[in-house]
């Protein structure tokens, strides 16, 4: 579906970490054969415990989102997080939090945007370029972070996300701060640490992982893909992204038009009250999929899914 291989990029976005150096993002940029006449660049961030590699599942059965989405004409960038993949490990993990993460992400974007519209990447200047964010899981979570401080993106896209966390996996100390942000914010790296001394745990192999990931509907071809694009966890990450009410400010914010996309099966709570976390959207969209968990990419809807947000992104792109 794509002409060639994608270029892989690693972005400097500098010294953002007392005595770790230089850090940098690693990206892979999927170009179309065929441009658009409005070029969009979709820029996407994976969730916890995967690599920028969840939007290009190898396997056969078309489980690659980037293929479908620049077989449409689109742009696709797929960033690693820092931390995750092949951008930088700090040696600091814990300090990893998701005000830092977005800060990186947001400046590795703007680089890569930059780079997109210079003709520095294809080769053809794209003046005009836009661009859409995409997150899945605690993804999501740092697309809406990184919109909410630092703009850019004229649409989101958001994954098998909600405002209200996972609060069945929170101890009692961190359920406390259920519905505090300012209070989660000043605590986590705390909390994270009283969590274990690894600030990138691996998370174990059991059944209850095996349905966050997939379930028992889950393509098999599409679970053995899965299983290369798994990473360690950002600990302080996913444990913000996992208490209730932690990034409600943020959302609160989000001014521009949504697609939330979320399975019928899925972590994120009941899917008709994610909207109401979005209240300044001027246009907003639901998408419930059905006999489908977390990991979108590897159910049968995924057809539907990746047919619905580029008839989506479009659309929006026409209005604006």
């Amino acid at each position: 579906m794509i002409a060639g291989t994608p270029a892989a990029r690693l972005v400097e976005v500098g010294e953002l970490m007392p005595g770790e150096g230089t850090l940098t993002v690693a990206a892979d940029v999927f170009v179309p054969s065929r441009m658009r006449s409005l070029p969009v660049a979709l820029f996407c961030l994976p969730g916890g415990a995967l690599t920028r590699q969840y939007y290009h599942l190898r396997a056969e059965g078309d489980f690659s989102f980037a293929a479908y989405m620049a077989s449409r004409g689109f742009i696709v960038v797929t960033l690693d997080p820092l931390g995750v993949g092949d951008s930088t490990r700090p040696r600091a993990g814990f300090e990893l939090t998701p005000r830092l993460l977005a800060q990186a992400n947001s400046l590795a974007v703007e680089i890569l945007r930059e780079d997109l519209k210079s003709g520095r990447v294809t080769g053809q200047a794209l003046p005009q370029l836009q661009s859409i964010g995409v997150g899945h899981s605690m993804g999501a979570m740092l697309t809406i972070l990184q919109q909410a401080e630092y703009g850019g993106h004229a649409a989101l896209v958001l994954l098998g996300f909600s405002a209200q966390g996972l609060p069945a996996a929170l101890s009692a100390q961190e359920s406390s701060y259920a519905a505090d942000p300012a209070g989660a914010r000043a605590n986590l790296v705390r909390l994270a640490r009283l969590r274990g001394s690894d600030p990138y745990p691996e998370i174990t192999r059991s059944a209850q992982s095996k349905e966050l990931f997939a379930g028992a509907n889950a393509d098999r071809r599409g679970v053995e893909a899965l299983q290369r694009a798994r990473s360690s966890l950002l600990l302080s990450a996913g444990l913000f992204s996992m208490i209730p009410g932690s990034t409600a400010p943020e959302c609160a914010q989000i001014d521009t038009p949504l697609l939330l996309g979320v399975g019928d099966r899925d972590i994120a709570g009941p899917p008709h009250e994610i909207p109401a976390s979005f209240p300044a959207s001027r246009d907003l969209t639901l998408l419930v999929l059905p006999a489908t968990g977390h990991c979108h990419f590897v159910f049968d809807s995924r057809h539907r899914l990746f047919e619905r947000v580029a008839s989506w992104c479009e659309a929006i792109l026409r209005e604006s």
